[in-house]
């Protein structure tokens, strides 16, 4: 009989062998799942609430480690590096939505909603910590880590708007989120970029903070700065 979790190829998108198969079958299941299959016993979230918990002592130790900064800093950015935007792009990466096992009324909606990949991600760390320890699970996290903060040191756009703006002074800029489109698992925010009373730019994200973001890096083209200056 086929296995429906294709726990080899799992194994190799997660890049960590369970020595116990049974951890890694109850991350990928949800919910949803499992009440179509009683036989399983367990879905994945006690893993997740394990798993959040691994998470949060792995990323503030690597950015203790990592980045200088006072404890507001470091608060701040750990809460951009495992917010559920960047938990589930990472998740999308590894291509674990495919081996999410959902019931047939979430399998119609889709495994590659945010909040279904963030939530995999977190039960699938939690496993890897109960059959291997920290070590592997911090071998599997971490690239999540380095990846975000080099990401943001590289694109904060909005900080590097504010750097811009402070050299004139009495300038204030405002963001605004002027709306939000499309279904609640998949929303398209937009916000607009004023500086003073003149909206000078507006952005578009799957976030409120990537709108932000996108409108600040649009305001940046405009005042002809480069990122990296």
């Amino acid at each position: 009989m086929t296995d429906p979790f294709r726990i080899p190829e799992a194994e190799q998108c997660i890049g960590y062998t369970f020595r116990d198969k049974k951890y890694l079958k109850t991350a990928l299941t949800h919910s949803s799942y499992l009440n179509e299959h009683r036989q399983l016993g367990e879905c994945n979230e006690r893993l997740e609430f394990l798993g959040d918990s691994v998470l949060s002592l792995i990323s503030s130790d690597y950015l203790f480690h990592h980045l200088d900064g006072d404890e507001g800093n470091l608060t701040k950015m750990k809460s951009l590096l495992v917010c559920e935007e960047a938990l589930s792009t990472f998740a999308r990466k590894l291509g674990l939505g495919e081996f999410l096992q959902l019931g047939k009324g979430e399998r119609i909606l889709g495994a590659d909603r945010p909040s279904l990949l963030c939530d995999e991600l977190e039960a699938i760390l939690g496993a890897i910590y109960l059959d291997g320890g920290m070590t592997p699970a911090r071998r599997f996290a971490e690239p999540l880590l380095k990846a975000g903060l080099e990401n943001f040191q590289q694109h904060d756009y909005k900080t590097l708007l504010q750097e811009v703006v402070q050299k004139n002074k009495g300038e204030v800029l405002r963001y605004t989120i002027a709306g939000q489109q499309g279904p609640e698992h998949e929303k398209t925010f937009l916000c607009y970029l004023y500086l003073n009373s003149n909206r000078i730019s507006e952005g578009k994200g799957r976030s409120k903070k990537a709108a932000e973001q996108q409108a600040a890096k649009k305001a940046l083209e405009l005042m002809g700065v480069n990122e990296g200056k």
